[in-house]
């Protein structure tokens, strides 16, 4: 009792002292977890705002709360800077940590979906839940005793809600959605008691309407909490674990004293023992307060003794572990380190230099550098060392071959600095080893005089354009010597930022030219343009251009390309051209002649022969007047005559429909239905045509033309297509008149057919490119097919 009673006197001194002398935290981490630490010198920590575990005052700008000492603690002892990020729940939290922006975050307490997703520490705090109510005696409450007249106020959903349904069946539970609302219940006299933890019930006892009420129990369910770090930095987790062990844990206790004051701590004892023991605790406290001082003035020396000499040591520990890492970077560097006396004799030098020159350990120390490079001879090295002395700036660097131990010659890059150490002076030789550089040098000059070899044997001229960045304009790089040859022009006048290519093409192509290379550059994609250019004999030659993209980032762009002369194929090419456009003359005026000849021979067909019919037809109609019964078998005979100079009227009529439908004379338009109806009656396939009521006036060519293309189009559908509708539309579309021909056939693959096979459709391709217009035939098997003919309407008609 005695030991109790020392102990409740001298805890309020102790823990001022603690709270005014915190020792600092000295967690022992391996090699590997400082490393880790070093590279991350910030540590984001979530922070769950709910008082008074974190708050945020905003008029100091500044966190503050229970978790927040915790972490500064904390951090302090790893020795990191702590990025503060402020969530307004728990399920923000989680949400943060799963997007990967919350490294550790304190207040957390360890569940099974948790384990998933968090790393968590041992437990550092235990917070109890305690039942609050009015003092009838002075023992505690106990729930499994109380009736069930009696209702106990407590938050839910939770998980202390779920622990009294199972634990405690007896008790009537009354749900509430806060801890403050439990208490005003309780207050009101509508619950019995509320069960309210630690945390929560140290904020709201200090509110005046909530000072009456007392702690009379614990519930037994305390909240273990941990801090929980991210499961893909397992470092992290044992570096925290470590630091937590560190911690004193006079802390904790101070940490919960100070954000959880309860003037009730204590359970079942009454008020008035409470006031005797204070005054009985107050006198021992006065007899004891000179002993402890002078106790506690010791211990802060020894501390500071202790932490004097710990700094020393880590001092001394972290010097000498640096001076270890500087002379292993420098023996293990790429380059080579020579401290070299004014007399030109070695006096240190590093294992790189050692082992690039094939020396051994220290075999390099005390000699001359005549013995490594015989061109440096004393009188030059004293130059050197004058030039260094006096200059503020390392010497330029040059390049020497030095001789090896076993008589080689290694190629090096030397560069040399001035130094002053301990009352003594060095000139510093930095070497380097350049023997793939010059490798990669000959074989680039190698490369190039290939390159430059094959570029002067292409027929055409090859050339490079480059752009440094996306906002530097682009110039010629590269143009090979047979620009000479093409065009007249040497490739260093071509390459002159005021000349290029540009300057060669003819002036009525330069819009041209100017569009595509635009576009090439705008879209750093690959260029091709055909057009004129000059010569510098003012020769007139046809030239293709095709350059390829590539793209080398940060927006440095280069087109390789080559300068094709193709002026004899383009000669060839627009002679065949004009030859075609020739035939095609030929033809169309051939198409005229046919035409007006099968419509002069239709005209004679059915003049002519019509005349001599009708009179045929008199004559055996007077016959059969004058003769009829008198003859036996010439009534017969004259009926058969009849019947004959009837089919030879049909014959005649369908001759000259054939050469030249008069209906064509109505127009296009009339002479289209009649076709259509004609195919429709002749098949027995149902058609839809549809034709303007009134239409512009076309010329005779166009119109005939329109009207073969029909028969031939219907002629396919009848002997190919095996469709069971067939539609006609004829519409005026701009400037331009359109026939369009729809069936639902089987269709046709649209590849390229042998010779022979498909004359119909040469044929309509051939009248339409004669009228001056365009065909489209668009099919697929099983699809049916669709026959488009766009056919320009005379300027007349468009006036």
């Amino acid at each position: 009792m005695k030991r109790l009673l020392i102990v409740l006197l001298l805890w309020p001194v102790l823990l001022c002292a603690a709270e005014s002398n915190v020792l600092p935290l000295r967690p022992a981490f391996s090699a590997e977890q400082r490393a880790w630490l070093s590279d991350h010198e910030t540590l984001r920590v979530g922070l769950v705002m709910q008082a008074p575990w974190a708050q945020f005052d905003r008029r100091q700008q500044r966190l503050s709360g229970a978790n927040v000492d915790l972490m500064n603690r904390l951090l302090q002892g790893m020795g990191v800077q702590g990025q503060w990020l402020r969530f307004a729940d728990q399920d923000a939290l989680e949400a943060a940590l799963q997007r990967g922006e919350v490294d550790l975050a304190p207040g957390l307490q360890q569940t099974p979906q948790g384990l998933r997703r968090w790393r968590f520490s041992d437990p550092y705090l235990r917070v109890p839940h305690l039942v609050v109510g009015e003092r009838r005696g002075s023992s505690a409450v106990d729930l499994d005793r109380i009736g069930r007249d009696e209702k106990v106020a407590v938050r839910a959903p939770s998980a202390v809600q779920e622990y009294l349904r199972v634990t405690h069946s007896n008790v009537q539970l009354q749900p509430v959605g806060n801890e403050r609302e439990a208490l005003d219940l309780l207050l009101r006299q509508e619950v019995s008691y509320a069960v309210v933890d630690e945390a929560r019930l140290s904020l709201l006892l200090r509110e005046t309407q909530f000072a009456g009420l007392s702690i009379i129990g614990d519930i037994g369910l305390p909240q273990l909490l941990r801090i929980g770090s991210r499961r893909d930095a397992p470092l992290l987790a044992d570096i925290l674990q470590r630091t937590l062990q560190a911690l004193p844990g006079g802390e904790l206790e101070q940490l919960q004293a100070r954000w959880f004051p309860l003037s009730t701590r204590q359970l079942g004892n009454p008020l008035a023992f409470w006031k005797g023991v204070s005054v009985f605790l107050g006198l021992i406290l006065l007899t004891l307060a000179a002993i402890v001082r002078y106790l506690l003035l010791q211990r802060r020396s020894l501390e500071r003794q202790l932490l004097g000499a710990r700094a020393v040591l880590s001092q001394r520990e972290a010097a000498e572990q640096a001076l270890r890492l500087s002379q292993f970077s420098i023996d293990n560097s790429t380059v080579g380190i020579l401290w070299v006396n004014w007399d030109s004799h070695v006096r240190y030098a590093n294992l790189a230099a050692e082992r690039m020159l094939g020396y051994g350990r220290d075999a390099l120390v005390d000699m001359p550098l005549v013995q490594l490079e015989p061109a440096l001879s004393m009188d030059r090295w004293l130059t050197l060392w004058r030039q260094a002395r006096g200059s503020q700036e390392p010497l330029p660097g040059f390049e020497i071959d030095c001789q090896r131990a076993d008589g080689s010659r290694l190629p090096v890059d030397v560069s040399l600095s001035f130094l002053r150490f301990d009352q003594s002076e060095y000139l510093v030789v930095f070497i380097t080893d350049v023997t793939e550089r010059r490798r990669a040098q000959a074989a680039l000059q190698e490369s190039e005089a290939r390159l430059k070899g094959i570029a002067g044997n292409v027929p055409g001229l090859v050339f490079r354009l480059e752009r440094a960045s996306a906002e530097q304009p682009v110039e010629f790089a590269y143009i090979s010597e047979a620009s000479l040859e093409l065009v007249g022009y040497p490739a260093a006048e071509l390459q002159r930022e005021d000349r290029g290519i540009r300057s060669l093409v003819h002036p009525e192509d330069q819009a041209r030219y100017h569009q595509t290379q635009d576009a090439a550059l705008l879209g750093d994609c690959d260029w091709q343009w055909q057009g004129r250019i000059l010569t510098r004999d003012g020769e007139l030659r046809w030239a293709d251009i095709k350059a390829t993209a590539r793209s080398l980032g940060e927006g440095r762009v280069v087109w390789d390309g080559i300068v094709w002369d193709i002026t004899e194929n383009k000669q060839v090419e627009l002679a065949l051209a004009e030859s075609r456009a020739h035939l095609r003359e030929l033809a169309a005026h051939l198409e005229s002649v046919r035409e007006e000849e099968k419509a002069r021979i239709a005209r004679e067909v059915h003049d002519e022969l019509g005349q001599v019919l009708t009179v045929l037809k008199l004559e055996t109609a007077m016959c059969e007047l004058a003769f009829a019964g008198q003859v036996a078998g010439l009534d017969e005979r004259l009926t058969s005559m009849k019947k004959l100079i009837a089919n030879l009227f049909q014959l005649v009529r369908d001759v000259a429909t054939a050469l030249r439908p008069p209906i064509l004379d109505a127009g296009i338009a009339s002479a289209i239905e009649w076709q259509v109806r004609r195919f429709e009656a002749r098949t027995q396939i149902p058609c839809l045509v549809e034709v303007p009521d009134h239409l512009p006036p076309l010329s005779d060519a166009k119109a005939i033309g329109l009207f073969r293309i029909l028969q031939e189009a219907l002629t396919n559908v009848m002997r190919h297509a095996g469709a069971h509708s067939v539609q006609v539309y004829l519409r005026v579309e701009q400037s331009e008149l359109c026939l369009c021909v729809i069936d639902d056939g089987k269709g046709f693959a649209q590849a390229p057919r042998k010779a022979g096979q498909s004359f119909g459709l040469v044929g309509m391709q051939e009248r339409v490119l004669m009228l001056g217009g365009r065909l489209q035939i668009d099919s697929q098997p099983g699809e049916g097919t669709t026959l488009l003919a766009h056919v320009a309407l005379d300027e007349e008609a468009l006036t």
